[in-house]
């Protein structure tokens, strides 16, 4: 039995206290029951398109007005998923890490090591879908921390990686509705979105804190 493990980062990587610098890197991801939300998600868009919405490159929280929004989270409010997120505050992070590549390897180290035991639980196989980046160098360091972590599975095989565009893949667009509301609480106090799918939020671990948390 296989199981499908969606995810997304939502921040910048301006190490720097300059306005428009994000202070935290959230990376945030997605297991789904099953994939239903996936036809609903594409019936929405297709809607939307009549409208005069095209959204052409599916559904991103950033970028989308309040109204299609709205919609979407509501979509996402019928369906069963489950919602992990891991959050670094980027002025805490180790100076040999303050690189791109660098600090979203991290974020997966320790969002996949701290998360795949219990994720791999009652399942064979265990597939992670990143949405994918532009960054070569980002794209060998996720990578290599697949690897290194799969070698640390056992088996070795129960776990696999891809990277697919956002607009492919409906539940990489839950993956990042979920960030970006995640995002929303941790940098600005906004809590709206937040509590569209806070029910669906099993742990968000915080790394750098005095007291560090392990994960529920």
């Amino acid at each position: 039995m296989r199981a499908y493990v969606y995810g997304d980062e939502s921040s910048n990587f301006d190490f720097s206290d300059q306005e428009g610098a994000s202070r935290y890197f959230i990376l945030t991801t997605v297991v789904a029951a099953d994939h239903a939300i996936e036809a609903d998600l594409m019936d929405l868009r297709r809607q939307l398109a009549w409208s005069g919405e095209p959204l052409a490159g599916g559904f991103h929280a950033t970028n989308d007005k309040q109204r299609v929004r709205d919609r979407v989270f509501a979509v996402m409010a019928r369906h069963d998923f489950r919602v992990d997120a891991t959050i670094l505050e980027k002025r805490k992070t180790d100076p040999g890490r303050r690189s791109q590549p660098r600090l979203y390897s991290l974020a997966w180290y320790l969002h996949l090591t701290g998360l795949i035991p219990e994720l791999v639980a009652g399942h064979d196989e265990l597939l992670l879908i990143a949405a994918s980046i532009g960054d070569r160098d980002m794209r060998s360091e996720f990578q290599a921390t697949v690897e290194n972590i799969v070698d640390a599975q056992s088996p070795p095989s129960s776990l696999a990686s891809t990277m697919w565009p956002s607009a492919t893949a409906p539940l990489l667009q839950v993956a990042d509705y979920c960030a970006w509301a995640i995002q929303r609480k941790w940098e600005r106090s906004d809590t709206r979105a937040y509590n569209l799918v806070r029910h669906r939020i099993v742990s968000e671990f915080e790394v750098f804190r005095e007291s560090e948390p392990t994960r529920p």
